[in-house]
């Protein structure tokens, strides 16, 4: 029988859906589906979405994406995709996709802020870049240029990115918007075991008896490893227990044999509540054998603040924030300590009604006895904890209190595995490091950390904010593999890989993602170039920087395949090539590095982001760069011209040259040879459409294998350092690898001495008998003290191949309901949309399902308010209003007092609401709670 395209696109796909789940399919189909494919390439690539890392096979025909299905040789997701997994394709051709530069500009051809967008050449673009980008470093020197950097970036998009800022123009301002989404998780990782990364995989859930979610919607926002959960589950339910702890009732409660509805900020407590049961009601549960061995009790200051602006910014000074808003920020200084808090820092120092005066956020911590570390506990019984957290103003308080006596006994029972995952609901908090360093307490004493089935396990939500944004190292103080900015040995050894003269690294780095936005509304920052993210719809106080950004003295780059609220804010916008357009690697959350070839090319006149960092670096010279410079701080930074000129440099060496073509060359291009045979390479050897580029002429590419150099060197950092890669080829041969990548072999379960080969050499070389060896670098020398302080008479204390339990109490966010603004707002995701939506909204089928943003809110608070289900209403705060459409029922259902808007619909733009207070530790915005009042419209 005949079949047009069409039909044959749909048997194809219904015989690949089928065969995912192992259904039977008819020979007839079989055939049709067969004949379909029979001019088709397959090859794999990983999702373009979250963090999960899903492997995907990807059909060609005649230079386009044509069909997407589950890898089922993946060992992540098996041959499962989730709805946005099966339309990666579909986001690639959108009806309004980019295609070449866009410039403000007034009728004459001139730039104007104030004009209309108009194409432009890739060689205008660059001219005007190139003309802004050196203004701003004449009026604020290397501060004043900046990257809003992204989490979906690939491996060598970053690196490329990284080392133009770092290397070339000298600034640590280049953070991603992973900042907004695990820069938590990031600094529990390192204050606890002085390494970043998870201690454990996926393979935990197959294995473990306990699934415990704290603040996380895994059935939407991980819903292939949600499928493998609920697997777990029903394997053995009455063994295999699911509980959910969430300040709302959302789809994965569905799956709990119960489910916890706290109060926002109050995880804080329960998870010091765990620890006090533990302590003091269960202290057979604990295993000294491994605490004495392996573990140390420490605390630090509580005064640290909440991240906002502080007293004396210029802006506050030039009243840019309302009365209103002054209200929250006020408490950046000061704050009164509440009824509600005072016995949870009674420990510390304060009662009710003290002032605490704040000092903006530090990382300082020192060690305090088990003795000092019970005293932290002391407070949080089950009554008060109870009396606090309880976030269901329906539910009964002996209800409440027997749900937390229960998940108590999950995790103390002996023998039980249990593993806790959570995302941004741990992450985006006022007191995100600390609620992330508490989880990790509770399974160092019971030994249920880093073993098989066993551990506190940090769910990443890009899919490269752990293989790009922390691995790669695009944070303001961060340079590859644990590498740090501020340490002259880590600079060095930056300097040395990347042929840098001695001092050239900017020492100081503090321009974090709210930074930057605020150095931009102060005037600072003066030329900032968004890459693969959506800065300015995916920043809390979003009016703010956007006012900025349109009205004052600055040039705003943003790369993008569409054009999203980012690019609507610009004055240039660049076509960007997407992900299958493009050569690639990312790094999911369980340390898999996963390889991807260029399946296609890009449209338009589109180019990928590695070529756009290297047609820029091409405008900047040895002279434009590497002369002196005095930060805001005082710190200069040296003039390295002359060393460069030993080094072999000249004036007129370019930054290209220098950080890309002279090591680069060496990777040479061979389309005979495997991975590159059979596959474009547009920004190697160029490709047929013939793409005039940043000099005007043809852009026939860089000549030699970039990605792979790129890939290459960055690997180079971590290899022998616990962040072992393997071989760029290999990656092309197998569907990721875990790393510590070591004699060919992935890491499953890292810090365990019998899968670690790091931690069994530190234990070797130690001469103890261990099981296990936390030997992450950073801070393992620190101060003693307690809970009120560090005593420098004590000296300090080495702690070589050993982890932290913090003692941290609970705290209120600086923002809470009240008489004028009665209401909790939450944001997040829903599982049809990615972020902003700038992508899947653009997925007809996907627009269809969710085409809108609702305001998830209670029945009864609904009818209240005098609101019906489908009618409009305003959602205020203290920095802007939006208009929502009021939903009642459905998959979200807030308890009363709370409400739940996601943030993907740029109609519905939440961000004007919500506050941008981070934790002051490690600068990540609390999306999650602020207070709203909410009225007809």
């Amino acid at each position: 029988m005949a079949l047009n395209r069409r039909d044959f696109l749909k048997s194809s796909a219904a015989v690949a859906a089928a065969s995912a789940v192992g259904i039977t399919i008819p020979q007839e189909a079989q055939a049709k589906a067969k004949e379909a494919e029979s001019d088709w390439r397959w090859d794999k690539a990983a999702c373009r979405f979250c963090g999960t890392g899903c492997g995907i096979m990807l059909a060609t025909k005649e230079g386009r994406i044509v069909a997407v299905k589950g890898d089922p040789a993946a060992p992540v997701n098996r041959g499962l995709n989730c709805i946005k997994g099966y339309f990666n394709a579909k986001i690639m051709y959108g009806a309004d996709r980019l295609k070449t530069p866009l410039l403000r500009m007034n009728d004459k051809g001139e730039f104007d802020k104030h004009g209309k967008f108009k194409p432009v050449s890739w060689q205008r673009a660059f001219d005007e870049m190139e003309k802004y980008a050196k203004k701003a470093l004449k009026a604020s020197g290397p501060e004043g240029v900046a990257v809003f950097a992204s989490g979906q970036y690939t491996v060598m998009e970053g690196y490329a990115a990284q080392k133009m800022m770092k290397g070339g123009f000298r600034s640590n301002a280049i953070d991603p918007n992973a900042r907004h989404c695990m820069a938590s998780a990031v600094v529990g990782f390192y204050q606890t075991f002085g390494i970043d990364e998870p201690s454990g995989c996926y393979d935990d859930i197959e294995i473990t008896d306990t699934i415990v979610t704290w603040g996380s919607n895994m059935a939407e926002m991980h819903p292939i490893l949600w499928s493998r959960v609920t697997d777990r589950k029903l394997s053995n339910p009455d063994k295999v227990k699911v509980v959910n702890i969430q300040t709302y009732t959302h789809r994965t409660c569905d799956l709990g044999d119960f489910n916890i509805i706290f109060s926002p900020n109050t995880d804080l407590a329960l998870w010091n509540y765990i620890a006090h049961e533990i302590v003091f009601n269960h202290p057979e549960a604990i295993d000294w054998n491994f605490v004495k061995e392996n573990i140390i009790f420490t605390a630090g200051p509580t005064n640290i603040g909440y991240g906002m602006r502080r007293a004396g910014e210029k802006s506050l000074k030039d009243g840019k924030y309302s009365a209103k808003e002054m209200e929250t920020i006020s408490k950046e200084m000061s704050k009164k300590i509440s009824a509600k808090e005072a016995p949870a820092l009674a420990p510390y120092g304060y009662k009710e009604g003290d002032v605490m005066k704040n000092t903006a956020g530090t990382l300082k911590h020192w060690k305090i006895s088990f003795e000092e570390y019970k005293k932290s506990l002391e407070p949080f019984t089950l009554d008060y904890v109870a009396k606090i957290a309880k976030g269901d103003p329906n539910e009964s308080i002996d209800s409440f209190k027997k749900k937390l006596q229960d998940l108590v006994a999950l995790y103390v029972e002996k023998g039980r595995k249990v593993v806790s995952f959570w995302t941004m609901g741990m992450n985006q908090h006022t007191r995100g490091t600390w609620v992330n360093t508490l989880s990790y307490n509770v399974h160092f004493l019971l030994n249920k950390q880093a073993l098989p089935g066993n551990g506190a396990f940090s769910l990443t939500g890009q899919p490269s904010a752990c293989g790009t944004a922390r691995e790669v190292g695009t944070f303001c103080h961060r340079l590859p593999a644990d590498l740090m900015v501020k340490n002259p040995k880590h600079r060095a050894k930056a300097e040395k890989i990347w042929g840098l003269p001695a001092g050239t690294l900017n020492p100081v780095g503090n321009q974090h993602i709210m930074k930057i936005h605020r150095d931009i509304e102060d005037g600072v920052v003066k030329f900032a170039w968004v890459n693969v993210c959506n800065a300015y719809q995916d920043s809390a106080s979003a009016k703010h920087w956007i006012k900025a950004a349109r009205e004052m003295d600055n040039f705003i780059v943003t790369s993008d395949g569409y054009p999203g609220i980012s690019a609507m804010v610009s004055d240039l916008v660049l076509p960007s090539a997407m992900i299958y357009e493009k050569w690639g690697a990312y790094g999911n959350a369980e340390r898999r590095t996963q390889h991807w070839r260029q399946q296609v090319l890009p449209v338009g006149d589109a180019m990928s982001d590695t070529w756009q960092w290297m047609e820029f670096s091409k405008r900047f010279t040895v002279k434009d760069l590497w002369g002196p410079y005095t930060l805001r701080n005082g710190k200069k930074l040296a003039d390295v011209r002359a060393d460069a000129k030993k080094m072999g440099y000249n004036d007129d060496t370019t930054m290209y040259e220098i950080l890309y073509a002279n090591k680069g060359k060496k990777y040479k291009i061979d389309l005979n040879k495997f991975p590159q045979k059979g596959y474009d390479n547009s920004d190697c050897i160029g490709d047929k459409r013939k793409v005039l580029g940043g000099d005007g002429k043809e852009a026939k590419g860089c000549g030699f294998m970039v990605h792979q150099y790129l890939f290459e060197e960055y690997a180079s950092f971590g290899r022998g350092h616990g962040h072992d890669l393997a071989p760029f080829e290999v990656y092309h041969k197998v569907r990721g690898l875990k790393w510590p990548v070591v004699d060919g072999k992935e890491t499953q379960w890292r810090f365990n001495v019998k899968y670690d080969p790091y931690a069994a050499k530190a234990v070797k070389k130690s001469g103890s008998k261990s099981t296990h060896a936390f030997y992450g670098p950073l801070a393992k020398n620190i101060l003693q003290g307690t809970l009120k302080g560090p005593d420098k008479k004590l000296g300090k204390y080495a702690l070589p191949n050993k982890a932290k339990i913090f003692a941290r109490p609970y705290m209120d966010p600086p923002e809470m309901p009240d008489e004028n603004y009665d209401t909790w707002l939450c944001t997040g995701r829903v599982l049809e949309h990615w972020h902003s939506g700038t992508m899947t909204m653009r997925v007809p089928e996907l627009f269809r399902a969710v085409p809108e943003a609702l305001c998830y809110m209670h029945p009864k608070d609904a009818k209240i308010k005098g609101l019906k289900r489908g009618e409009l209403a305003w959602v205020e705060s203290r920095r802007g209003k939006v208009k929502a459409r009021v939903e009642t029922r459905g998959r979200n259902r807030p308890p009363q007092g709370l409400v739940f808007i996601p943030w993907f619909d740029e109609k519905v733009f939440i961000n004007k609401v919500c506050l941008d207070a981070t934790c002051p530790m490690s600068k990540q915005t609390d999306y999650k709670k602020c207070a709203v009042k909410i009225t007809k419209a």
